[in-house]
């Protein structure tokens, strides 16, 4: 899955992998995830249309499991090309995976909302959105990051 959306964007945001619903329409982002990462976006005066959204791996691990180091490692050259290509000026990393592929930093709920340098654009680590299906109490807190990266571009 290559991912998708405008290949001029000023934002990019790299969630970890395609789950079962992605991989069935080959489309990042779609399910509940999606519906909330589209949320979120509207939430800052953004659409799915203006922003280009993929994954770190682009293959759906056996059993919806965590993509393993190798996996990213394999990927990593395709996302290195996409990031390059798609020249982002703000990369929103959605989730630890994504994160700590980008940038040598691990605990999302400490460096959320954050802003780091990756290969001089800025990158803001986000929640993934599924955090805020399984813990409501968070989408206050991901409003507001994803309101921080709109305000970056």
């Amino acid at each position: 899955m290559p991912g998708e959306g405008d290949n001029d964007a000023d934002i990019m945001l790299i969630g970890e992998g395609p789950g079962k619903n992605e991989d069935e329409q080959g489309r990042p982002f779609v399910g509940r995830a999606g519906d909330l990462l589209t949320d979120l976006l509207k939430s800052a005066g953004l659409s799915r249309a203006e922003v280009f959204i993929t994954n770190v791996v682009k293959c759906r691990p056996p059993e919806n499991r965590d993509p393993r180091k190798s996996e990213i490692n394999k990927c990593n050259p395709y996302l290195n090309r996409q990031i390059r290509a798609i020249d982002p000026r703000v990369i929103g990393t959605l989730g630890n995976h994504a994160t700590e592929t980008l940038v040598d930093e691990k605990g999302i709920s400490k460096i959320h909302g954050k802003e780091f340098e990756y290969e001089g654009k800025i990158l803001i680590p986000l929640y993934h959105p599924a955090a805020g299906l399984y813990n409501p109490a968070l989408k206050e807190t991901m409003i507001e990051d994803i309101q921080q990266l709109a305000e970056n571009f």
